[in-house]
């Protein structure tokens, strides 16, 4: 039997303003699913692309649809052919199929959330996490190689510096000045990304095995350059990738469930270093994507 749920969504496509008050209708958990009370949700980058139509292609968003692809929470109900996990269970969630902006949701992709780990640092991990572990494997980063991360201090990008680093390869970390001192306590090698990228690593005497693009705008032709071609340099979001041969990731779900699982691990651990967080009711979802829009550097956070 469905239920109904409070959320915030999309009225249609457009700016902040678009995030309205709303209900959506979530059903019963079907095989394989979980349905979980939502106690915090993260916002990122794509949930403002899908806001603003530049990604209808691919996600399709008409009116009515709660956006968000992570959430913390309880679980509430389960479908037929789980195991492991029960009623009660504090999880945290990546929605492939978006969402998180509600009360309640339903779950493909979930891990444990131990009684130690903070649901709001739980709630930032499974988006950013996922790809942080996806990406590696696309990459196939192994113990005694570099890894070129362009954009190593966002959301993305400080997730994978860190478990590249504790894989251990080596990290250079394409950033901005400001952030040179950061990704030093991440443990990579920093370097300024521009137009001097392959001056600067080339002079540190550093070759380099692969590259993630996880920078908006990054130069993806001095990437491919310092990789020696194209095969191990992976994006998230760039325009180049298909002119250049380079592989454009985007969410796996065969894979997810092992990839939280990697990151929660690491979150656990205390070997994991989150984005500062910034915390808002869910009705302030607007506030939040005009924020983050206006260049707000942390990660916010919904608390339902």
């Amino acid at each position: 039997m469905s239920i109904m749920s409070n959320a915030v969504v999309l009225a249609g496509y457009g700016g902040p303003e678009v995030l309205v008050p709303g209900t959506v209708e979530v059903p019963d958990p079907g095989p394989g699913q979980v349905r979980v009370a939502v106690r915090y949700a993260g916002v990122g980058p794509t949930d403002l692309e899908i806001r603003a139509g530049h990604l209808a292609p691919v996600f399709p968003s008409p009116p009515g649809t709660a956006l968000g692809f992570e959430v913390a929470g309880t679980v509430e109900a389960v479908g037929s052919g789980v195991t492991g996990t029960a009623v009660g269970d504090e999880v945290a969630a990546f929605l492939p199929g978006l969402g998180g902006y509600a009360g309640v949701v339903l779950a493909d992709h979930w891990v444990a959330r131990p009684s130690h780990v903070d649901p709001a640092d739980a709630a930032a991990l499974p988006a950013s996490g996922e790809a942080a572990a996806r990406v590696l494997r696309q990459l196939g980063v192994r113990e005694g190689e570099t890894l070129l991360v362009l954009g190593a201090t966002g959301s993305v990008g400080t997730l994978a510096t860190q478990l590249a680093v504790s894989r251990g390869a080596r990290v250079v970390a394409a950033v901005r000045e400001s952030d040179l001192a950061l990704a030093t306590r991440l443990g990579a090698v920093p370097v300024t990304y521009g137009d001097h990228l392959a001056e600067q690593v080339r002079g540190a005497g550093l070759r380099v095995d692969a590259v993630l693009d996880a920078a908006t705008g990054a130069d993806l032709r001095t990437a491919v350059e310092l990789a020696g071609g194209a095969e191990r340099v992976v994006t998230l979001s760039n325009h180049e990738a298909a002119s250049l041969g380079v592989r454009l990731s985007g969410p796996d779900p065969a894979h997810a469930d092992a990839a939280l699982a990697e990151a929660m691990a690491a979150l656990a651990s205390g070997g994991l270093r989150l984005r500062q967080h910034t915390v808002l009711p869910l009705a302030r979802a607007a506030e939040a994507h005009d924020r983050l829009e206006a260049g707000e550097r942390t990660k916010f956070l919904l608390h339902v």
